[in-house]
């Protein structure tokens, strides 16, 4: 009964919060892209950031004005290989402004801009292991800041329920993993609207 009762107050809370204005929630799954290094004068020559299938997941709260917040996180799903040799797996995270000015009745658009980060996981083909009190490492990774833009466009099949295509710019800042700073995550998303559209 004690659960039922969190549960209809998680529920009324819900429609009190979304009366007037709407919160969206997504998944979907995208891809990147960057560009390649194209000079042979290197010894070490950096690989382009892209590639691979990187569901996404974001929520976005958005006031009657059009104007409102998001959050999203994408990580490839499948280990890559850095330069053929060592595995590794990007995460990227961010949080934005949002203008969703609405176009006709069932579509919409999002366009937002913001801040992040980007986490690189490499996986160790040996476990490391020290006397410290780091024990066996597995992985490292390396972290960067990085700024973010996107343009959405949200169909509202039916009712509540919307498919989204969506292209998203990030500049990593010291991406020095990879040969450029900009990269583009494009795919699409499906999700329901709760509250008014």
């Amino acid at each position: 009964m004690r659960k039922f009762g969190l549960f209809s107050f998680s529920l009324l809370a819900l429609c009190v919060f979304t009366h007037a204005q709407h919160v969206d929630f997504a998944v979907g799954d995208t891809t990147l892209m960057s560009s390649q290094n194209t000079t042979d004068v290197a010894g070490f020559l950096p690989p382009p950031e892209r590639g691979g299938a990187y569901p996404a997941l974001s929520l976005q709260y958005i006031l009657p004005n059009r104007f409102g917040v998001s959050a999203e996180g994408s990580f490839r799903v499948h280990k890559g290989m850095y330069n053929a040799f060592q595995p590794y797996r990007p995460i990227l995270y961010d949080i934005n402004g949002v203008f969703a000015p609405r176009f006709t009745a069932r579509m919409t658009g999002n366009f937002m801009a913001g801040v992040g980060g980007q986490t690189v996981l490499f996986y160790n083909q040996v476990v490391s292991c020290s006397a410290s009190n780091e024990g066996c490492r597995i992985n490292i990774n390396s972290t960067h800041f990085l700024l973010h833009a996107a343009a959405e466009l949200q169909y509202y099949a039916w009712r509540n329920f919307f498919v989204r295509p969506e292209a998203h710019w990030y500049f990593v800042r010291n991406n020095v993993q990879f040969h450029s700073d900009n990269v583009f995550r494009v795919g699409a998303s499906i999700g329901y609207t709760f509250g008014s559209r």
